[in-house]
């Protein structure tokens, strides 16, 4: 191999690992970048794969190279040539004993870790928000507070919040990276996502999943802050937005327009539960009333 030739291949191996090596190390990469205990939980099996993963992917790579310029059919090779060699059954064990065993770790962490979030992170008093998936905005409920906000919502740290997801719009997907995994919501039915954010900060959240022509302006931001900065804020909120109608609601719904934040006082009650019911979901009553208790 001449020397022209080793540096392409330095070249391309560079071009190669750069991009893999520096992958998730900056803050641009949210989803390696966990602030609550639900994201945690995920990113650390994150992990777990690709450290197992790579036990498979990076020898059997190598092997590939080695063997390929071993073995190829060129001038001199002095590779030596067994045609009667058939089967190693030790080979045989190894190349399929490993992977079985890999597999089967990866399933028994995937199978605890997935049924840990189906329950709240922490022992704290859950928040419950409903969300509802618009053409093209998110409509966030409070039914503690009575208040609502579009395309905006605001939760206090270290405290368990269950998101309670609905769609009256085409299906779409709530997700927010850095505090944990996605949920879809759905037309007549009422989908549950457990999430906690540890640190106060500004959470970017946006669909997931593509709904239409507005699809990339779903974009939100989950605003983290104290419990008293919670209640302050919600507080404000009461005593200064305007009321949601039905009308107003209405409008939100029937009207495709890109909006930004908004904040109103209060909504008509029942409103959440009205909107499954109407889109489907009287067939599946036991569960409606289940899960948005």
């Amino acid at each position: 191999m001449n020397k022209l030739v080793r540096t392409k291949w330095r070249e391309l191996a560079l071009l190669v690992l750069v991009p893999f090596l520096t992958s998730g190390c900056g803050e641009r990469y949210l989803i390696m970048n966990a602030a609550g205990p639900v994201a945690q939980i995920e990113q650390r099996l994150i992990y777990t794969t690709i450290v197992l993963v790579t036990i498979v992917v990076v020898p059997v790579i190598i092997l590939l190279a080695v063997i390929v310029s071993r073995y190829r059919d060129t001038p001199h090779n002095k590779a030596p040539y067994n045609p009667e060699w058939s089967e190693s059954k030790i080979l045989e064990i190894v190349w399929w004993g490993i992977p079985i065993v890999i597999i089967g770790i990866i399933g028994t962490f995937t199978v605890r870790d997935t049924f840990r979030l189906t329950k709240p992170p922490t022992a704290e008093t859950p928040l419950t928000i409903q969300v509802t998936s618009l053409n093209w905005k998110w409509l966030f409920q409070y039914p503690g507070e009575k208040i609502a906000t579009v395309n905006y919502v605001e939760i206090p740290t270290n405290r368990p919040v269950e998101f309670v997801l609905t769609s009256d719009a085409p299906m779409n997907s709530f997700w927010v990276p850095q505090l944990g995994g996605q949920e879809y919501t759905m037309p007549g039915m009422a989908m549950r996502l457990w999430l906690q954010a540890d640190k106060p900060g500004v959470y970017y959240g946006h669909g997931a999943n593509f709904s239409g022509q507005g699809y990339a302006h779903m974009s939100f931001n989950v605003i983290a802050t104290s419990s008293t900065g919670f209640h302050q804020w919600a507080q404000k909120v009461k005593s200064t937005a305007p009321p949601l109608t039905a009308v107003g609601y209405k409008n939100l719904t029937t009207k495709q327009d890109i909006v930004g934040k908004q904040e109103f006082s209060s909504f008509p009650p029942g409103m959440f539960e009205a909107d499954i019911r109407i889109n489907g979901g009287m067939y599946m009553k036991h569960k409606l009333t289940e899960a948005t208790d």
